[in-house]
């Protein structure tokens, strides 16, 4: 009978583990999530493991592949288990983990708003005043226009004080 297992690998080489089992028969679940980053200077959403290192493999060792040929994979380091013996996942947990990661790219939208959007600030010492969104600011914070004495001034406001 299947089952799902989970695998220990060398540090970023889920990738080619999860290529290696696949093509060895072993389905593979090798979750991901989605986070938003800031390289040179704008902001990209960036696929990252959501487990770095680690791989859940779905197999029956009575019928092949061992859990011999599992260890020996290219990628693969061991089995998390206790002792000797590898630990068998509950179902459940993988479906869990897959209702999330669906989740989370059908409620996929920029957090921040677009450039030229109206936003108001809800804390901090701007707390209450209507703003232009212009950029990121770092990962954290964002350059807003605000119209100080009839003139637009930039400021760097941090993102949790942001209403769209």
């Amino acid at each position: 009978m299947k089952q799902w297992y989970l695998l220990y690998c060398k540090r970023s080489e889920q990738k080619r583990a999860k290529l290696h089992l696949e093509n060895q028969g072993v389905a593979c679940y090798y979750p991901e999530t989605a986070v938003e980053k800031i390289v040179r200077g704008k902001r990209q959403i960036k696929s990252e493991p959501l487990f770095p290192s680690y791989v859940f493999a779905h197999f029956d060792p009575e019928t092949g592949p061992t859990f011999t040929t599992i260890r020996s994979t290219r990628g693969v380091i061991d089995f998390v288990g206790k002792g000797a013996t590898p630990q068998v996942l509950d179902d459940s947990l993988i479906e869990t983990l897959k209702e999330i990661e669906q989740l989370q790219l059908h409620s996929q939208c920029d957090s921040l708003p677009a450039k030229g959007d109206v936003v108001r600030v809800a804390g901090g010492q701007f707390s209450g005043i209507e703003a232009i969104y212009q950029e990121a600011d770092g990962e954290t914070r964002s350059i807003l226009l605000v119209k100080m004495l009839s003139k637009p001034v930039e400021v760097s406001v941090e993102n949790r004080h942001l209403e769209i």
